[in-house]
């Protein structure tokens, strides 16, 4: 019998898989090596300057932002090359007032897909919808809620936390220090979903209870929940969520979590609703208004899309409040010439310490509003880069596949563009000593009133054009009353372990200080 040609057979077989396997290789690396030649000299981006190994591939500026440093790495980038970078073959940042006008307001481009990361229950809602005709249906829904006229109306209950917050650093009177982190993310969720759903949480005398608040827990974990999420294969965030530790399952689940508490608020107030026990009322949380919101005249908005927006503006507006209300006290812990002169004005301003001025009264306390200028300057809670995508036509005629002039470069159709007011807040032509904080530099002084008028346009601690964030002006009374309230009753201190190191800024989209904590000390003031 001839073996010849059987036992030929399987090595021309592994013959045959050796050399396909070596080709597929050769030709992976001869399409990396050409789309690396592409990218670096042949691209339409391949004039714009910055770091020629963030043209080939996103892998450099990624490193960044694992590292929580890309605002701080943006920022570096700028003064290297100037105020156009490209830091991704496809992602070019950029540093000027026309251009951010140009792109977030005349044209508004749409957001990229990497505000995806941040659906609530599964689902979008206003800040994670790309396109800007769909924000503005979202939009419509909540916008009423934020009318400074009728947050107004809701400043009984912000002046109720407020004063149990203060009520509690008294009954601490200075003897330790709290984590300011915690205590004003408890405070937040108080406030927020009292104006939003209506509802009382008791959040923060929990926390001081010593007894979790579900809430306040779930709010915290989603930030880390989300990073983990966008940077892992969906097979591998269904089986890392399988890990059985019960403090790790909770982060995992913190979506859930706020989705069951949101579901259980609005099957709550449409049992009120339909039973006509709510009436007619001057004083509408935003529960409310969802819920009575058409997309159209035969659309109602549905349930899901109702949970996933108070979800998304509870989590926006607790920790990015928070944050930066635990950097203005560590400031003022540091800096005693600016805080005796906060003090002083409020001292005037608030003759019993315990009787919260009305909001437009604060508002025209020059050296208050100052300082919270100068604190969302340098601690604003989102200054990361606000991605937006090049569309197919800029120009008046609709030329279709037209290159959009940003700074002299043509930027092609599906090209990632954005600033950041981590830079913009820290341009030196704009803000002198641009590292100092400095509330002086916002007071009126004779013949300034042109150059407060250019501060006030590089500022953007709530983003810029029509995706600005719909909560601002809750969080701008609610910085002023929590500032003056606190200041006029306290003096704060920093223990030894809060210190320049521990505040150190890491950025993940919001800022936090790198010891993941702000221990700070409030002692009663002498009245």
């Amino acid at each position: 019998m001839d073996f010849t040609a059987t036992a030929a057979f399987p090595i021309s077989v592994s013959w045959i898989t050796h050399n396909i396997a070596l080709a597929a290789l050769s030709l992976s690396l001869v399409y990396l090596v050409s789309r690396a030649i592409y990218d670096l000299f042949l691209s339409p981006l391949s004039s714009i300057p910055g770091p020629w190994f963030a043209a080939v591939s996103n892998f450099w500026i990624t490193t960044h932002v694992l590292r929580l440093q890309q605002c701080k790495t943006n920022h570096r980038l700028f003064e290297k090359y100037g105020p156009v970078v490209r830091i991704g073959p496809n992602k070019v940042i950029f540093k000027d007032l026309t251009s951010m006008r140009s792109v977030y307001s005349v044209h508004k481009f749409d957001k990229s897909t990497f505000y995806k990361s941040l659906l609530t229950n599964e689902n979008d809602h206003a800040m994670t919808t790309l396109d800007h005709a769909g924000h503005v249906t979202r939009r419509k829904g909540y916008a009423p809620h934020y009318a400074p006229v009728n947050l107004a109306l809701f400043q009984p209950e912000a002046h109720d936390y407020t004063l149990e917050l203060v009520s509690v650093l008294e009954h601490i009177g200075g003897k330790h220090s709290l984590d300011c982190l915690a205590l004003f993310r408890h405070y937040m969720v108080d406030v927020i979903i009292a104006s939003s759903h209506g509802y009382r949480q008791g959040a923060l005398s929990k926390w001081i209870a010593g007894v979790e608040d579900s809430m306040a827990t779930a709010i915290a974990d989603f930030p880390k929940r989300g990073i983990i999420r966008s940077v892992v294969p969906p097979w591998v965030w269904d089986m890392i969520c399988r890990i059985p530790n019960n403090r790790w399952r909770q982060m995992c689940d913190s979506d859930k979590i706020m989705g069951e508490f949101v579901g259980a608020r609005v099957y709550e107030m449409r049992a009120e609703l339909n039973a006509g026990k709510l009436g007619e009322s001057e004083k509408i949380p935003m529960l409310r208004r969802l819920l009575q919101h058409k997309y159209s005249s035969e659309q109602a908005m549905p349930d899901h899309d109702i949970i996933s927006e108070m979800m998304g503006h509870m989590i926006a507006g607790s920790d990015t409040t928070s944050n930066s209300l635990s950097y203005f006290f560590w400031e003022l812990s540091r800096r005693q010439d600016i805080m005796m002169k906060l003090q002083a004005e409020l001292d005037q301003a608030m003759p019993d310490p315990h009787a919260i001025p009305d909001i437009t009264l604060l508002q025209k306390l020059p050296y208050l509003n100052a300082f919270v200028k100068e604190g969302l300057r340098l601690y604003s809670a989102v200054p990361s880069i606000l991605e937006r995508v090049v569309p197919s036509s800029t120009s008046k005629n609709g030329a279709i596949n037209e290159a959009f002039d940003l700074m002299g470069y043509a930027l092609p159709p599906g090209t990632i563009v954005a600033t950041q007011g981590w830079s913009m807040h820290r341009d030196a032509s704009i803000f002198p000593s641009p590292k100092t904080f400095l509330p002086e530099r916002w007071l009126e002084r004779p013949g300034n009133a042109e150059h407060l008028f250019k501060m006030a346009q590089f500022l953007m601690p709530f983003g810029t054009g029509s995706r600005v964030c719909g909560g601002q002006n809750l969080a701008q009374m609610m910085l002023r009353i929590a500032v003056a309230t606190v200041a006029r009753n306290f003096d704060v201190v920093a223990p030894p372990e809060t210190n320049e190191r521990s505040m150190e800024i890491k950025d993940s989209f919001v800022i936090f200080p790198a010891s993941m904590e702000c221990k700070l000390t409030f002692v009663p003031r002498a009245q």
